[in-house]
């Protein structure tokens, strides 16, 4: 979920940047900086659904 936001805050921040504006002061430099700080959270595991939990080797198969 986090990469998907830092994917839209790093086209905002693209955007913002080949337009050469701000909006209230947050120029495309910040927009970059949140983008990248999302990215080393999803990394980090922070904002995921956490591990998955396993039935020993096989627990999707049929036992006969």
């Amino acid at each position: 979920m986090l990469a998907i936001a830092a994917a839209v805050v790093f086209g905002l921040g693209l955007l913002l940047d080949l337009v050469n504006t701000r909006i209230g002061g947050i120029s495309g430099t910040t927009f970059l900086l949140l983008g990248l700080l999302l990215l080393a959270l999803h990394q980090a595991g922070i904002g995921s659904a956490g591990p998955r939990t396993t039935t020993g080797g096989g627990g999707w198969r049929r036992r006969r």
